[in-house]
């Protein structure tokens, strides 16, 4: 069983010793007695197993060194650490921070989280002056600022994903731009569209994502170092001033709340999965294009894999997995409401459970843009099969309607035409209104002249658009050529 997603059964010895995240050695010592002056018995064996968190929450060690560096400095500015103790504590954080990068970190079960262990080795190297790092402070309220610098450094990152996904995006659609294609709904051949029009669609669902996870990234942004357990602490700390070095924007203005609020880890989770049903509704479609049915689409073979059985085939596994992927992100986001549901005020040791489900969440988002981004600057349309069939299923139906509204047909009367219109070439086995004699035009509509088969075909209904935002091709070039701007790409 992966130690990782906790819950793991048999001996510390039966776990890997090295985590493939972070490089870290994740060894583990045996057990002792438990942490503190309260207790006279030693922690359970079977408790140690079950409560431990450091076989996940040791990603969180670059965070908590910064935390705990920031702390000292302003207990050193306060005068509750003497200049000295301070320069002691922060050489030495920086020693262990070292030690965890290159693997050379021993952990235990015995100390059961990251903020633990990094506290007994500040210790063992320092003696007393390693035990002043946690005056004015609470686990509580560490974990929490750990935590969201965490969370705020994975969003920065997913934003950097996204933009290299919208840049492939819009380079792709500048090579597509002249290429139409049929638009559907319900899977069933509605309108023409500009193959880049497509694209951009994506481009817009992506930057709405990139906005919810921007606004979650402020709205996280208030320290909660310095609330302590619950209620704060009597000791003359500079919170403020903790908060600018950790470059959180302002200090959380209620202990409290400080304490139990994971309110920012269950909005960028939910901005996460709305991001990763988009990507999946991407990956549906091309998909659907690749298949022989379509054939819209050819993916690059790098980015698919073979059959065991059958050696004709070329299966788009990396968009069916982003397609699969996204439940994990959603079970993520449902965990997580869960687990909050109906928590009282101040810490809860419930909230141990929010780091796994938000650092799966991140690493499978993250995982899922990896890939994204290159599948688009491979994929190339497959024109000519697109063209051989893109007359066919009367794309042009609903520009011939608005032709007739135009001239003063009340809409559902110009709807009603040209669905007569339809049924009498499906009648006469026609796939196109531009087969039926023009003659009969203007026998079932007098505003129907001899001139209406000109207006007919998927590259007249292409033309005829003119609304904002529509897929009209000069609009669509615009469109194109104001998300180069945007994202700082020269068009070629």
């Amino acid at each position: 069983m992966d130690w990782t997603s906790g819950g793991f059964q048999g001996e510390p010895d039966d776990r890997p010793s090295r985590d493939s995240k972070t490089g870290a050695d994740v060894s583990f010592s045996p057990s002792g007695k438990a942490w503190g002056g309260r207790f006279e018995m030693a922690t359970d064996r079977r408790v140690e197993l079950f409560t431990e968190s450091i076989s996940f929450d040791h990603r969180l060690y670059r965070q908590d060194i910064r935390g705990s560096i920031a702390h000292v400095e302003m207990l050193a500015r306060v005068g509750l650490v003497t200049d000295d103790e301070r320069g002691r504590i922060v050489t030495a954080l920086e020693e262990i921070e070292q030690e965890i990068a290159q693997g050379r970190f021993p952990f235990s079960i015995e100390k059961e989280d990251i903020h633990m262990h990094i506290e007994s080795a500040l210790i063992a190297k320092l003696g007393d002056a390693g035990r002043k790092i946690h005056t004015a402070r609470s686990r509580n309220d560490q974990v929490a600022t750990d935590f969201k610098m965490w969370v705020r450094d994975a969003l920065d990152r997913v934003e950097a994903g996204i933009l290299t996904l919208q840049r492939a995006m819009i380079l792709k659609g500048w090579h597509w731009r002249d290429a139409v294609m049929p638009g559907y709904t319900h899977l069933q051949r509605a309108q023409p569209v500009i193959a880049a029009h497509a694209l951009l669609a994506y481009v817009e669902k992506l930057e709405r994502d990139q906005g919810r996870l921007r606004d979650a990234r402020k709205r996280l942004n208030e320290c909660p170092l310095g609330a302590a357990a619950l209620a704060g602490t009597s000791l003359p700390i500079d919170r403020r001033g903790v908060a600018e070095a950790l470059g959180f924007d302002r200090i959380t203005a209620n202990s409290l709340d400080a304490a139990s609020d994971r309110d920012f880890a269950l909005e960028a989770v939910f901005g996460l999965a709305t991001l990763s049903l988009h990507l999946s509704g991407w990956a549906e479609e091309w998909v659907l294009w690749s298949g022989g049915e379509f054939g819209f689409l050819k993916l690059p073979d790098a980015l698919c894999t073979g059959s065991s059985i059958m050696p004709q085939k070329k299966n788009p596994d990396v968009l069916e997995l982003i397609r699969g992927k996204s439940a994990r992100v959603v079970g993520a986001l449902t965990t997580l409401m869960v687990l909050v549901k109906g928590l009282p005020l101040a810490y809860n040791r419930d909230l141990q459970e929010d780091k796994q489900p938000v650092f799966d969440a991140f690493d499978t988002v993250e995982s899922i843009l990896a890939v994204a981004a290159p599948l688009v600057e491979g994929a190339e349309l497959n024109r000519e099969r697109i063209l051989r069939d893109l007359e066919d299923g009367f794309l042009d139906a609903t520009t011939l309607m608005e032709h007739l509204i135009a001239r003063g047909a009340p809409q559902r009367s110009a709807h009603e035409t040209v669905g007569r219109l339809v049924a009498e070439c499906e009648r006469r086995g026609l796939r196109r209104l531009s087969d039926l004699d023009p003659a009969l035009f203007a026998q079932i509509d007098p505003r129907l002249d001899a001139e209406t088969p000109k207006l007919l075909g998927v590259a007249q209904a292409v033309k005829a658009f003119r609304s904002e935002g529509s897929t009209a091709p000069d609009l669509v070039e615009t469109q194109l050529r104001r998300w180069a701007d945007r994202l700082q790409l020269t068009l070629e």
